[in-house]
């Protein structure tokens, strides 16, 4: 018997089917779009280059030559191909998405609210662009639709995110974390497994403290290296060593059970542009992960949040 409570199969941690099933009671898709943003830590404001892992935003399956009214529609039609009563979140994906001007997000954020089978926006964006205009204008756009904002958190250790060129350190990520979670807006955090220079016992420590925070998703991710990047360049000069597919699923599993029941896992693996990805070669293959990570909780009779009240209750005292 699956003793996780938020689940109608066999799956012991919060999906985000099952979080849309019971939220919507149809099937959600996300329309992934491009706006044409750019990153501050790319443009030089913050740094030159972006992230190490970054090979230009992550707007694997976009097409940006299209207006954003027609990706949607484009989007809309590929997803009603797959099921046609479902309904979409829009999803704002590629680089930076909340920098720029209130007025050019206001622009651009309304033109999702118009199609009848959108029932959401999703906005990924930094912690650091999220000054007090621009999170006025969020919490506005929050009591129109179901709106959630993504960060790149990837790692609470300061050393980490100065090594992989992040451009801020933890504490300003809490800064832009908490404005948000003060206006009541949904955020959903990024974390990646087998960053360079980073043990079991750190990524453990960043799930633990993601636990503390509460956030209302997470996404958890294998690291990728993927071809034209600096981490590739990195990687070919020392060849550092990568997480097998049964370490990643340990340390997931593991992470799981230190998060709230409550948040809802979005992603638990990653998708990368295949054509690009150099290593490791094994987190191509989803259903071999998925399925590892369902058959290793199963074996530990572990589940998501399992340790977590254990652990705030020994943290209170």
């Amino acid at each position: 018997m699956n003793p996780f409570k938020y689940s109608d199969d066999n799956k012991r941690y919060h999906t985000l089917n099952y979080y849309n099933r019971h939220k919507y009671g149809f099937k959600v898709y996300k329309a992934v779009i491009e706006a044409g943003f750019s990153c501050p830590n790319i443009d030089g404001s913050k740094g030159i280059g972006g992230c190490i892992f970054c090979d230009g935003g992550s707007g694997y399956f976009t097409n940006p030559s299209l207006s954003i009214e027609n990706q949607i529609k484009s989007e809309l039609e590929r997803i009603h191909r797959k099921v046609p009563d479902s309904k979409a979140v829009a999803y704002f994906q590629a680089n930076t998405n909340t920098y720029a001007t209130v007025e050019k997000l206001r622009e651009l954020f309304e033109i999702p609210l118009k199609f009848n089978d959108i029932c959401g926006i999703s906005i990924g964006t930094r912690a650091d662009c999220l000054p007090d205009d621009i999170t006025e204008y969020l919490k506005e756009l929050n009591s129109r639709t179901n709106l959630t904002v993504e960060l790149g958190l990837q790692s609470i250790h300061d050393r980490t995110l100065e090594y992989i060129n992040r451009g801020y350190s933890h504490n300003e990520f809490l800064e832009g974390y908490y404005r948000l979670k003060e206006n009541n807006i949904r955020v959903c955090l990024h974390i990646i497994n087998g960053l360079p220079c980073e043990n079991y016992d750190m990524m453990i420590e960043t799930a633990r403290q993601v636990g503390e925070m509460s956030p209302d998703a997470v996404k958890i991710q294998m690291l990728h290296i993927i071809n034209g990047t600096r981490l590739a360049d990195i990687y070919s000069e020392n060849n550092f060593s990568m997480l097998s597919m049964q370490e990643y699923i340990n340390i997931t599993v593991r992470q799981l059970e230190l998060l709230p029941p409550e948040t809802v896992i979005e992603r638990i693996t990653g998708d990368g542009d295949r054509k690009k990805l150099i290593a490791p070669l094994w987190s191509a293959n989803k259903i071999a992960v998925l399925g590892g990570i369902d058959k290793r909780q199963a074996e530990l009779d572990s589940f998501q949040g399992k340790f977590f009240q254990k652990h705030m209750t020994n943290s209170a005292k």
